[in-house]
């Protein structure tokens, strides 16, 4: 790997701009539905208040994905970082829910313009043959952050107030607008598939996206995505916290713990799990890190006490963690050459979905059914997405296979 700066250097970087990103994004996961409900709402409504972030997640990702084109990855990183310190700031100073919700938007706007113009700079640098080792260490760092996130966040919504651990995301954004600025390199073209003013490719962006979604392993990866986004943010963020609130008097301090526990495991097995991607296939792990996830979700139901609610939060990250790198190489294997930007966009805007409809769909079901039927669903529905994969998504790359 070689070039002017050098792939390992934006490696590095991208590795540091991420996870000063997520530890600020996991640092709200403890007081974000403690927070949401300090407004005198409803289940449904703290849904909508973690939903709408995906809202904006989704409804930004394609249009990410063509401003990294035309301006380049450096803008458009620092773009979004500067928007995300913009939107935790308007969370933390919000007067009322209606306000809330608002900023949430704004924020999940800066997010997308970080996480997914992300993705593309990690794809632009890797070829197939090392994309899933090379993915595993910036998922990694990017599941370390948000795992080890949730305890100093949940140590500051105790110490100081809810509104805590937004303002020190709003600092966060600021550090990655920083970041991006001054170290982070335009990197289209960089293993010389095209340069300067030919980084577009000839056919236009929407045709591009047309040309994806008629793939059945794009489709199918892409729902993947859609439902560990369903899983984790309408179980993981909204429904368990107050779960382990009202059932086992947790405190956001104890359920920031559980929710950091395993985080240091899940970076253990990052860089592990993507050699297993790149010489065993995509396949074969991505279908089983996705069934135990649903495992994972079904302990946290059944869970009686605050050590098996770690247990749960042990099983959770660990099936995360070897995931992380495998969907989304799995994604930019797909990509024809110059068509990064709008195959990683598209990914990440049909897994954002989730990030909309899980909140909602998780937090109606748990006023209408409770928690342990809302959480059954999620989990039923990542064993049964697991299984359509194994079962119709072609490999895109390995030395052994299925």
């Amino acid at each position: 790997m070689s070039g002017p700066p050098s792939n390992q250097s934006v490696l590095v970087w991208m590795c540091v701009l991420i996870g000063v990103n997520q530890l600020g994004f996991g640092g709200i996961v403890p007081a974000l539905a403690l927070y949401a409900r300090s407004f005198g709402v409803s289940q449904s409504a703290i849904g909508l208040a973690v939903a709408i972030y995906g809202l904006a997640r989704f409804v930004a990702a394609v249009p990410v994905g063509r401003l990294a084109d035309r301006f380049g990855r450096r803008t458009t990183l620092a773009l979004g970082g500067a928007v995300s310190a913009a939107g935790n700031l308007m969370c933390a100073w919000a007067p009322n829910y209606p306000t809330f919700v608002l900023a949430r938007f704004v924020a999940g706007t800066g997010a997308a313009l970080v996480l997914t113009c992300g993705l593309i700079v990690i794809a632009d640098i890797t070829d197939p043959a090392r994309r899933g080792r090379t993915m595993g260490i910036y998922q990694g760092t990017f599941l370390f952050a948000v795992g080890v996130g949730p305890l100093p966040g949940g140590l500051l919504a105790e110490r100081f107030g809810l509104a805590a651990p937004f303002l020190v995301y709003a600092v966060a954004g600021a550090v990655v607008a920083v970041v991006a600025w001054f170290e982070i390199p335009d990197t289209r073209g960089f293993r010389g598939e095209a340069t300067g003013a030919a980084a577009a490719p000839p056919i236009a962006f929407g045709a591009q996206v047309q040309m994806l979604v008629h793939q059945v392993g794009f489709v199918l990866v892409s729902l993947i995505g859609f439902t560990n986004a369903f899983a984790r943010t309408g179980g993981l963020f909204t429904v368990i916290p107050i779960l382990g609130r009202d059932r086992l008097g947790l405190g956001a301090d104890r359920i920031g713990f559980g929710l950091a526990l395993a985080s240091v495991v899940g970076l253990a097995l990052a860089y592990p799990a993507g050699v297993l991607v790149d010489r065993y296939g995509r396949k074969p792990v991505i279908v089983p890190s996705t069934v135990v996830c649903g495992v994972a979700l079904v302990l946290f139901v059944w869970a009686p006490s605050y050590a098996w609610f770690l247990v749960a939060c042990v099983a959770w990250s660990v099936a995360a963690g070897v995931s992380g790198a495998a969907p989304a190489a799995y994604a930019a294997d797909v990509a024809p050459p110059g068509m990064n930007a709008a195959a990683i966009s598209t990914y990440r805007m049909l897994s954002d979905l989730g990030y909309v409809v899980g909140p909602i769909a998780l937090g109606v079901a748990t006023d209408g059914f409770g928690a342990n039927a809302a959480l059954g669903f999620a989990a039923a529905l990542l064993v049964v997405v697991g299984v359509m994969f194994a079962r119709w998504a072609p490999e895109t790359h390995r030395a052994g296979g299925w």
